[in-house]
């Protein structure tokens, strides 16, 4: 499930207030900055510091990898 343009572009992060990467295949808005990942639940994105997840360094790199990958395409 993807989500609306619209609302990708209006989505921050809720601690630092920055853009958010989007992993569609992955059902989650990822937070590079920080390393912080936020979980989309049946098309919802989860904006909720306490329920995001810090993402270690190898994750990161998978990450990252994912998203510049996507952007080259």
């Amino acid at each position: 499930m993807t989500l609306d343009t619209r609302l990708l572009e209006i989505l921050v992060c809720p601690i630092d207030k920055g853009p958010l990467d989007h992993l569609p295949a992955e059902n989650l808005l990822y937070n590079r900055r920080l390393q912080r990942a936020y979980d989309i639940v049946e098309g919802i994105p989860v904006m909720l510091v306490d329920a995001s997840r810090l993402v270690d360094d190898a994750e990161h790199q998978r990450i990252i990898a994912l998203v510049d990958g996507a952007d080259s395409n």
